[in-house]
């Protein structure tokens, strides 16, 4: 099985190498422990402190104070179409970079069309836009890994042409069918009858869905375009802020370090043993004293 390599990147000041490392390490168990039962895609997340250090072969996910505009957050192909993700820091700059670790893996090149029966009535057959994190792409539907906030993702089951008893269609349950949207989150699609591309939003009041019209002179992914006339993104960091979530990650905080910073100061003081010689020693029985052992 092939194995993706993901490289989390910090160029922003304000993201410590600590902080790098905790989130990168979160991301990492995501990857391994929540999204590879589900997707079968193997992956690797790695914490660089600059783009000079991130081997080849490895797609970065870039986290930078400011990335100028909206629109130049999220997944990019470089000039040999190989991905990419821009993150502008915020405080919950670990949900977003989630969110875009998720939908490298689950279609690093932007363009993967499942077919399936449209959302808005009368439309018949369309073709969705693979994107596993938007939605429940909301922080209020995200879950913390290792005290890190992290995103929610879809199933494969997401694509179903029904809902099923007992069936996840999202890894937190948050969706009670397929092809459907929580609030805070989005789906787009491409009717071939109109060639036009279509939405079903909710991010204020009730779902409605969205014209975005026919896609023409496209540069790079499918999904780079309609993220760019979506933006989410900046919609999602504002969000975040208000968040109950987010709230409850924010208080569990201290406590994450506190239980942290106890085991590194234990083993700090177990090592300081072994190195003075103070440490305990083994008790070794001589086999001739042991029961049943003739000399």
């Amino acid at each position: 099985m092939l194995v993706t390599e993901l490289a989390l990147v910090a160029e922003s000041a304000r993201v410590s190498a600590s902080q790098l490392n905790r989130v990168a390490a979160a991301l990492q168990k995501q990857a391994i422990r929540d999204f590879e039962p589900i997707w079968e895609i193997k992956a690797t997340v790695d914490a660089f402190t600059t783009l000079d250090d991130v081997p080849i072969g490895y797609w970065p996910i870039i986290v930078q104070d400011d990335i100028g505009q909206p629109g130049a957050s999220g997944v990019h192909l470089d000039q040999n179409g190989q991905p990419f993700a821009l993150v502008e820091y915020s405080e919950a700059w670990s949900l977003t970079a989630s969110h875009e670790a998720l939908e490298m893996l689950a279609d690093p090149f932007g363009n993967r069309l499942i077919a399936g029966d449209s959302p808005q009535p009368g439309q018949g057959r369309v073709e969705f836009l693979v994107e596993v994190a938007d939605p429940t792409e909301a922080a209020e539907f995200g879950y913390t890994v290792n005290g890190m906030l992290v995103s929610d993702f879809l199933t494969p089951n997401f694509y179903d042409p029904q809902a099923a008893p007992g069936v996840r269609y999202t890894f937190g349950g948050h969706l009670d069918g397929p092809r459907k949207i929580a609030r805070g989150g989005y789906m787009s699609w491409h009717d071939p009858s109109s060639d036009h591309w279509w939405q079903q939003l909710w991010f204020n009041g009730d779902p409605e869905f969205r014209d975005l019209g026919r896609l023409t002179n496209r540069v790079g992914s499918l999904r780079e375009a309609v993220d760019a006339a979506t933006g989410s993104l900046p919609r999602l960091v504002q969000s975040v802020p208000a968040s109950t979530t987010f709230a409850s990650v924010l208080q569990a905080s201290p406590a994450v370090k506190t239980a942290t910073t106890s085991r590194a100061d234990a083993l700090r003081a177990q090592i300081e043993q072994l190195r003075a010689g103070t440490a305990p020693a083994a008790e070794w029985v001589d086999p001739g004293d042991a029961p049943g052992v003739r000399r």
